[in-house]
């Protein structure tokens, strides 16, 4: 095999159309080896070896002009091997790139993946392991993007749909049976419609990086579904890709992925990948030796100070990435620019994100991932979403991250599970419904620092939060003891399925209360993939191991009348800025009463109040009476900032009630400093008829028990101003519907 000397950077392997370039990162390497593989006569695979004599900055490194895309390759490294000492090079065992692009073949664990003979962790096993390992890929970088240009799409206008593309795709009808539960599917024209339908503005993927299939689940029968197992940074999850299974071996995975994310951006839906940098699939000291653990052990994995053959373990799962080496902290950066840069997705969920915060041992938001990250060029420009707690000490730290980041509300979905459910707290409801500014406010964030979810994919989904009290994980082999045990949810008299016209009835009700909470509160909202179509897992809580029917989207079972109520609820959403701010409230009036709005209520008013059942304001004592109704005012000359374009924004005043009692409430409308009338905008129990039929200031008014009501300004004296991502200047100035600033009010908004 014909060998340049090639180059230190870019890592791993890079097909520039000629030949291919490979450099690797070894800092305790005394030798390494590039293992090519090709198909053998008899119909198993070849074997070259190529020694890397090339070194810099213990980066190995070749160019092999011969080498074109879907070769196959691995690395053999020699090197010390003591574990006590955290050094565990083996040539035997056979290593997969860590900045591999793409991946073929599955794992077979054998026993010849693992370092030590079964039964003896002290010894060296050299069985090789390159007949039972997965391969890595040479890809073709080289993708007609036509164009392609990314949403962008403000925080403020987002709405996110938590989707798992083989879950979401796998029984979709009119989807091709050979593309069901792949890219290509997530892409299809029937599911790009269905998220339109929706108003989703972005996609949260579960793990598509190459994940492994777990040894203790295959031999339960199960597999691994979510995909937290995590062996390759850079490489679309194989599984998922229809050209691969129709053409394996030859990297066709990254050119599907490539195509689905231009067919969402199309439609302007962002892409946003759930990654998972706070671990790999190799497990702690008994784990395989796969990737990085033969590669540079003590580099890549944080290990216990005074006992190196042992991994720290902050996530559950084995072993933690070191971020306090630089090499490990490269991979991570190098492996997000790739995926905007060469992949062009539009954001990040980190998966237990405190993990990258522990540079020590308690999480640091200063810590030198997030210092990277802020001075990062690409990867400080796009979305980037914290699940902010891990399982070591001190992990729980909604609120605590950096000002650029964004956070898993975990205490937006407590607090409504529990309102919901007949246990309130007013106060918290309300922080909850505003945007949680006693979180994000003080480190100078905005509303959209609050990633707002009731349901995600770890736990109960919206149907069974309903129709539960108890998890139900039988399936899953450990005796119903995984998953969480205290979910906030209610079954209304009957543990699952159930005829009872009564029970259905509030099921169904109790769902259109929390998708109305959700989708109406300030922060970015995030739906789960089938809430909106009442989606069932039977009652099981932590579906990880579950790549079945129990975990997928039956398309031939949609509640369509709840898929209908989620798409109008979202159209109200983006119609009206009032429930997207910008900016936090202040709690106080606007500073000036707003020109050619008077007479339309609001002037003098704060931005925000709270209201009780009379009408009035609500004072001190209201808060812990133990009522559970709460009002709310949304003050529509009060939006400062909601318009990317630096004006003053003016919408109808909007009056929301949430009542989670099981009877009706005799309520008054507030007087008409408020509004002088009122219509009906959202009734979830279905008594109140929207329309125009006016409601007068201080008339009597009674509150459905276990509902939302919505009531929007009648008659508004200026129309809202369409402030969405795709509105154009021209649409909006030849509507005259120019939104005013404080010191030019808009010609002809008067009336």
């Amino acid at each position: 095999m014909e060998t340049w000397p090639g180059s230190a950077y870019p890592l791993g392997a890079t097909f520039d159309g000629r030949g291919t370039n490979f450099a690797v990162f070894s800092e305790v390497a005394e030798k390494v080896v590039l293992c090519l593989f090709d198909d053998g006569e008899d119909g198993g695979l070849t074997e070259e070896c190529v020694e890397l004599t090339e070194v810099d900055a213990h980066v190995w490194h070749a160019y092999l002009p011969q080498v074109q895309p879907g070769q196959r390759y691995g690395y053999r490294v020699h090197g010390p091997w003591d574990p006590s000492q955290g050094l565990r090079c083996n040539p035997a065992k056979l290593l997969l790139d860590p900045y591999a692009k793409a991946t073929t073949r599955d794992l077979d664990w054998d026993a010849s993946l693992f370092s030590y003979p079964f039964g003896d962790e002290d010894a060296r096993n050299d069985d090789d392991s390159a007949a039972h390992m997965m391969l890595a890929v040479v890809i073709n970088p080289f993708f007609d993007w036509e164009g392609d240009r990314a949403p962008r799409r403000p925080y403020n206008e987002t709405v996110i749909y938590e989707a798992h593309v083989k879950g979401l795709t796998r029984l979709h009808p009119e989807i091709p049976e050979e593309q069901q539960g792949t890219y290509a599917a997530m892409g299809h024209p029937a599911v790009v419609e269905h998220l339109q339908r929706l108003g989703v503005t972005a996609v949260e993927l579960m793990p598509v990086h190459q994940f492994i299939q777990d040894h203790a689940l295959l031999e339960r029968g199960l597999r691994n579904y979510w995909g937290y197992n995590t062996i390759g940074f850079f490489a679309p999850h194989a599984d998922y890709s229809a050209a691969d299974r129709a053409e394996p071996g030859r990297g066709l995975q990254v050119q599907e992925f490539k195509s689905m994310v231009k067919a969402l951006h199309a439609a302007g839906i962002e892409v946003i990948l759930d990654v998972v940098y706070n671990h790999t699939a190799e497990g702690n000291h008994l784990g395989p030796t796969l990737s990085m653990k033969g590669i540079d052990n003590q580099a890549y994995y944080r290990l216990v100070e005074d006992d190196p053959r042992y991994y720290m373990d902050y996530t559950g799962t084995g072993n933690s990435l070191n971020v306090r080496h630089p090499h490990s902290l490269q991979l991570i950066m190098d492996s997000l620019r790739y995926w905007v840069t060469e992949m062009h997705v539009d954001g990040f969920r980190f998966d237990l994100a405190a993990t990258l915060a522990r540079e020590f041992y308690e999480v640091d938001r200063l810590a030198t991932f997030f210092e990277l990250v802020q001075q990062d060029p690409v990867v400080s420009q796009v979305k980037l979403i914290a699940e902010p707690w891990d399982v070591g000490p001190g992990g729980y730290q909604v609120g605590g991250f950096p000002p650029q980041w964004s956070e898993w509300n975990g205490k937006f979905r407590d607090s409504v599970r529990d309102f919901w459910r007949g246990e309130p707290s007013l106060g918290e409801l309300a922080s909850r419904l505003a945007g949680s500014a006693d979180l994000y406010e003080h480190s100078g964030r905005r509303p959209f620092a609050s990633i707002n979810f009731v349901t995600a994919h770890d736990g109960f989904t919206l149907r069974d939060l309903v129709s539960y009290d108890s998890k139900h994980n039988e399936a899953n082999g450990e005796d119903n003891n995984d998953g969480e045990s205290h979910n906030r949810s209610q079954s209304f008299g009957v543990e699952g399925p159930t005829d009872d016209p009564e029970i259905l009835r509030l099921r169904a009700l109790t769902q259109r209360n929390v998708l109305a909470t959700l989708l109406l509160s300030q922060g970015v909202p995030m739906l789960l993939h089938g809430d909106e179509v009442g989606r069932t897992q039977d009652g099981n809580n932590n579906t990880y191991a579950q790549d079945s029917e129990i975990a997928w989207m039956h398309w031939d079972r949609i509640d369509e009348p709840l898929l209908e109520f989620t798409a109008a609820v979202a159209r109200l959403r983006r119609d009206h800025p009032t429930f997207r701010r910008r900016r936090f409230f202040t709690g106080s009036p606007t500073a000036e009463p707003v020109e050619g709005r008077e007479g339309a209520g609001g002037d003098g008013l704060d931005d925000i109040v709270w209201l009780h059942p009379e009408g009035r304001p609500m004072v001190d004592g209201d808060w812990t009476s133990g009522s559970q109704v709460l009002g709310m005012y949304l003050n529509g000359d009060a939006i400062a900032g909601a318009d990317e374009r630096g004006r003053a924004v003016v919408d109808d005043h909007f009056l929301l009630w949430f009542n989670a009692g099981a009877d009706d409430v005799d309520a008054v409308l507030p007087d008409a400093a408020y509004a002088e009338r009122w219509q009906v905008a959202l009734d979830t129990a279905g008594v109140l008829a929207t329309g125009d039929d006016a409601l007068e200031s201080g008339a009597p008014l009674r509150l459905p028990g276990r509902s939302v009501l919505v009531l929007q300004q009648h008659a508004p004296a200026a129309p809202a101003v369409d402030v969405s991502a795709d509105a154009s200047v021209a649409a909006l100035t030849s509507a005259g519907q120019e939104a005013q600033t404080a010191d030019e009010p808009v010609e002809g908004a008067e009336a």
